[in-house]
């Protein structure tokens, strides 16, 4: 039975086939684009740094273990139960509809924050190629890549080229994803092996030594921050209903996560072999393009930078796709309104989603502009998405062992796997986010808009939490969802996608 709200009309359900037509190279695309290394590596080196020092190695290396649980809890759940609003989906059932509606808020909203504070790094990239040209002012308007404010005019301009693109369909933005992800990993390689092979630097085991990190809270700091790098390979996940089986979610999910880990480990050597702790601090989201001028003249000097335009693009393309497609899943089961369930008649996408999610990323980042200096909001910005990314992941970890809980007796490998695991992998985010949480709490007694001030940074995870539980409210009181009847969400082939035109 659809779940399509009163008076929508379904377009016509196409053979199997032809709504199916993406792959596990498509899958690798969707979360490699999202995961969008380039850019974490760019922007999230210097803001690592500043938090643990040289540790940077140490911290990525411990948190992909928590987050290769997750992506086996991700997989498992995948197989059981393919569906594009995945943890809302798979917690609602497992854990209960509050929890299963709040993890699909959180991440939801995290990742149009991303969506907003790209935008800028967008912008910003994009100012700096324009003062390499010569072009330092236009109207009188002075053309400061470190600025908020002008970053982030121009990367809305971005955003909105990138909404049409969205809209025209998921195969055809992959193929672009594709392009562009083998021109920046390209750039990305020869820059770190460059940096790697000449830095001044020395090479210290002392990098790997979580140990040498100077307190707890920087220690959880800098965890949630790592695994805020890895954040986005689930993107593969909520194409599950445009791919062709639900392995082939899993297996480009995997692969984008083991070769995020390998980037992610070479490039962090590689920045520390070239640039010194100060350096990589005070360069902060300009690390890639300055670690580009110190080893090449132009016009390769602004490979790197090109490459960071390129990811900050593609990441931003990608993140739309599980967005839209999570309200899509919440839209159907009524615990988000009709409009996120209309579906473009020639596209196949949620057309209507993909233009509100982008103008509520473009809302919040102009309201970000009251932070005058890109690299404070950026960071203030990914400190508040790692801690609700833990809590999402953290949920939906649980919520696998408990719905598969009953494989403890199938032996020791089943019974770790499916249940140790995923309970120990959410467990450790969870505890890692409350934790910081607390610490954010107790290290301040007033609050500023700044990134180092305790209750600032507690207040934009705090307030994406409360305003889950009000709209999780409005769904079961005044829309009467039956997803807080049930805790179940809508079948995966509930909603028939019109053919995808670009695919045949």
């Amino acid at each position: 039975m659809s779940s399509l709200a009163p008076g929508q009309s379904a377009p016509d359900r196409p053979p199997a086939e032809l709504r199916r037509s993406l792959g596990v190279v498509d899958g690798v695309a969707i979360a490699a684009s999202s995961t969008a290394a380039t850019t974490s590596i760019a922007i999230g080196m210097g803001a690592i740094g500043t938090i643990v020092g040289l540790q940077a190695p140490a911290l990525l290396l411990l948190a992909f273990l928590p987050v290769l649980g997750i992506a086996t809890a991700f997989a498992r759940l995948n197989r059981s139960e393919p569906n594009c609003g995945n943890g809302y989906t798979w917690v609602g059932k497992s854990l209960g509809p509050w929890p299963g509606f709040l993890a699909g808020w959180v991440t939801l909203v995290g990742s149009i924050i991303f969506l907003a504070y790209t935008s800028a790094v967008t912008g910003s990239v994009v100012l700096i190629f324009a003062n390499k040209a010569g072009l330092d002012s236009l109207a009188g308007i002075a053309l400061d890549p470190t600025s908020t404010a002008v970053s982030t005019v121009v990367g809305l301009v971005v955003l909105a080229a990138v909404t049409v693109l969205a809209i025209t369909g998921v195969r055809s933005a992959t193929r672009l994803q594709f392009g562009l992800l083998v021109f920046e990993y390209a750039v990305l390689l020869v820059f770190c092996t460059w940096a790697l092979v000449t830095g001044h630097q020395d090479f210290s085991w002392a990098w790997f030594n979580p140990f040498e990190i100077s307190s707890g809270t920087a220690f959880a700091q800098g965890m949630v921050l790592a695994v805020f790098f890895f954040w986005g390979w689930d993107a593969a996940f909520s194409v599950t209903e445009e791919t062709r089986s639900p392995g082939d979610s899993a297996r480009g999910g995997f692969i984008a996560l083991f070769a995020m880990l390998g980037l992610f480990i070479f490039a962090s050597v590689a920045f520390q072999r070239e640039m010194s702790l100060p350096e990589l601090i005070e360069n902060g989201p300009q690390a890639l393009p300055y670690l580009g001028a110190k080893l090449a003249a132009e016009p390769w000097a602004s490979l790197p930078l090109l490459a960071l335009m390129f990811s900050a693009v593609a990441s931003v393309q990608s993140s739309v796709i599980p967005t839209a497609r999570g309200l899509l899943a919440m839209g159907r089961d009524r615990t988000m309104g009709p409009v996120w369930t209309r579906i473009h008649p020639k596209y196949g996408t949620p057309a209507a989603g993909t233009v509100l999610v982008m103008s509520i990323a473009a809302a919040i980042a102009l309201l970000a502009m009251a932070i005058p200096k890109l690299s404070d909001m950026l960071l203030a910005a990914v400190n508040a998405i790692g801690l609700v990314v833990a809590l999402y992941y953290g949920l939906t970890a649980l919520a696998c062992a408990v719905r598969f809980r009953a494989a403890r007796h199938d032996g020791p490998r089943e019974a770790l796997l499916a249940v140790g695991v995923p309970a120990a992998s959410g467990l450790v985010l969870l505890g890692l986010g409350g934790y910081l949480g607390y610490s954010y709490l107790t290290m301040t007694d007033h609050i500023e808009l700044s990134p180092d001030n305790g209750w600032f940074m507690l207040s934009l995870p705090v307030t994406i939490v409360l305003s889950g539980l009000v709209m999780a409210a409005v769904a079961k009181y005044a829309r009467r969802s039956p997803y807080f009847t049930t805790g179940r969400g809508t079948d995966a082939d509930a909603l028939a996608l019109p053919m995808d035109r670009t695919a045949v």
